[in-house]
């Protein structure tokens, strides 16, 4: 499997703890605004909305519009690519695991037999 094209963003965002804390409090809580999302964190709104455009760019989130109020989302998809590469990586290194231990365990049985 080859990983998606945009992986590298999409790990490049998560990389910052201020960027996963966001995602976070969006996957726990839903869509917020940028001053709900701001709220805990002791930075500029600025600040907040350079990670969120971050995150949007890599296609973590959305930004919409609600009458007045201009909510951001989490796009699960762009973390359910991620999750499936990194299932797939995990049983490819699971495999070649089990068939190291088989053949460690091959050796082990042949010095076995060979011990008087």
């Amino acid at each position: 499997m080859h990983p998606p094209q945009h992986l590298g963003q999409t790990f490049a965002a998560l990389g910052d703890p201020t960027r996963m804390a966001i995602v976070s409090r969006l996957a726990a809580q839903g869509d917020m605004t940028v001053q709900e999302i701001a709220a805990p964190f002791a930075m500029s709104l600025p600040a907040v909305s350079q990670h969120l455009k971050v995150l949007e760019r890599a296609g973590l989130i959305a930004r919409g519009r609600d009458g007045q109020r201009r909510p951001c989302s989490l796009r699960p998809e762009r973390l359910a690519e991620a999750t499936r590469w990194l299932d797939h990586t995990r049983e490819a290194w699971n495999a070649r695991f089990d068939r190291l231990e088989r053949f460690l365990a091959t050796l082990e049985t042949k010095n076995d037999d060979q011990d008087p």
